[in-house]
């Protein structure tokens, strides 16, 4: 068995795991990572990874795993722990619920917070930051919580992708295109993928608010609930002042973004452990090393498909079907990216394709600094999994807080009833955007 058919039957395995079950994931990779290490070296061959693969760089960046995103990933995840203990993000949501005109009103608001915080903080724990405040009001008001849970958790996967830090799938295209904070945002002197998923939120909430309108009950007043703290908003806002700053200090992005969220990070146990010793316990506990190891074995196994040459015979066989019409690669990566999404994990498939559609675009001429199928693609794995229930984890533990109430229940088409329109809406706007500014 050559290099190429030992790789593509180990990314097969394993991708076909991680559709099929959702548990033990990183030891998935991981395992498959070690069969490409070992399995070689039983038969008198090279290991398709070895171990300096792991920590090498080439032209400039990570070889495989890109450890500044690796650290920019666990420094926000126990910053965005601190911002949660703060209280402040359940303090807004009050705050906007006392200030909505009507019921219908105060979804929007609470899904237009909960996408917010998703730019800074991971999907999951959004969902888990704002579902028991608008939970409450819905107790309060004797309305059904399902159209307050699924929007939160379509609109957090939504803007999760806007930022460097807001997403796992982000991050990736990050380390493969060396993009830092503010690349998101203005790119090469056009608008980034930031501006493309706004005008995807204003189409998505357009859908949110056709649905959400006949809600007209009035508001009622809830007690509001004052933040512990101020100080891990301010540790956060200061951790996207120095990400933003990055490129002047690490124009490669090699280490300085790792170095500020990891800095971060440590000032936020220090505070929490001076604050409240059981808290910062629980949040070094439980932090989510199967996720960090998960991000890990992502990038080492698409490495291992680009050095096996993979991802260059796949590539070929993409500009056969499109010939050569850029649009038509576009069209093809965002549909067959929504498609896959609404139903497997995007990180996974997000990592794979980032260097297929690489390949595509040189082929047909693109300038490297074009990235209008990478953008395309993000777009559309990341929203593609607002379709159903299981294309997303936030989607995952909306679906389960619901159905673990007493009295309410959402099935498979009850979620997909809201969420297909909401993700066919921002994703056409969003990708219309890109075509019309980035060709």
């Amino acid at each position: 068995m050559n290099e190429t058919t030992l790789t593509v039957a180990v990314f097969i395995l394993v991708y076909l795991w991680l559709i099929v079950s959702r548990r033990h994931r990183a030891k998935a990779i991981w395992i498959g990572i070690g069969v490409l290490f070992l399995l070689p070296r039983l038969f008198g061959g090279e290991s398709v990874v070895g171990l300096a693969d792991l920590f090498r760089r080439e032209a400039g960046r990570w070889a495989s795993i890109n450890w500044n995103v690796m650290g920019i990933f666990c420094g926000t995840l126990v910053v965005a722990e601190a911002f949660i203990y703060s209280g402040v993000p359940a303090y807004c949501a009050d705050i906007l619920i006392d200030r909505s005109p009507n019921v219908g009103w105060a979804i929007l608001a609470v899904c237009a917070l909960a996408s917010v915080i998703s730019a800074v903080a991971e999907n999951v724990a959004t969902v888990l930051i704002v579902a028991p405040v608008a939970m409450a009001l819905a107790r309060k008001l004797k309305v059904s919580s399902v159209p307050f849970i699924v929007g939160i958790a379509i609109s957090s996967n939504l803007q999760g992708t806007a930022t460097l830090i807001g997403d796992p799938p982000s991050m990736i295209l990050a380390a493969r295109f060396s993009l830092n904070f503010n690349d998101f945002f203005w790119l090469h002197g056009k608008p980034g993928i930031f501006f493309a998923i706004q005008v995807g939120a204003v189409a998505g909430f357009t859908v949110l608010w056709l649905m959400f309108r006949r809600h007209k009950q009035p508001i009622v007043r809830m007690e509001r609930e004052q933040p512990r703290s101020w100080f891990p908003t301010a540790l956060l806002g200061l951790m996207i002042v120095g990400l933003a700053g990055a490129s002047w200090v690490d124009p490669g992005f090699v280490w300085f973004g790792a170095a500020v969220c990891m800095t971060a990070a440590a000032v936020a146990c220090a505070w929490l452990y001076a604050r409240d010793r059981q808290t910062a316990a629980r949040v070094l506990t439980s932090y989510d090393w199967s996720t960090t190891f998960f991000l890990a074995g992502v990038f080492t196994l698409v490495y291992a498909l680009d050095k096996a040459g993979v991802v260059a015979g796949a590539a070929r066989g993409i500009t056969a079907l499109t010939g050569q019409s850029v649009l038509g690669a576009f069209l093809l990566v965002v549909g067959f990216s929504v498609l896959i999404s609404a139903f497997v994990d995007n990180v996974p498939y997000l990592a794979a394709m980032l260097p297929l559609v690489e390949t595509v675009g040189t082929g047909m001429g693109l300038a490297p600094t074009n990235l209008i199928l990478p953008f395309g693609l993000l777009i559309g794995a990341c929203l593609g999994g607002n379709v159903t229930p299981i294309g997303a984890s936030a989607n995952i533990v909306a679906y389960g807080l619901i159905n673990r109430t007493e009295d309410e229940s959402l099935d498979f088409l009850g979620f997909v009833k809201i969420g297909l329109p909401f993700t066919l809406a921002a994703v056409g706007a969003g990708a219309a955007f890109l075509w019309l500014v980035w060709m």
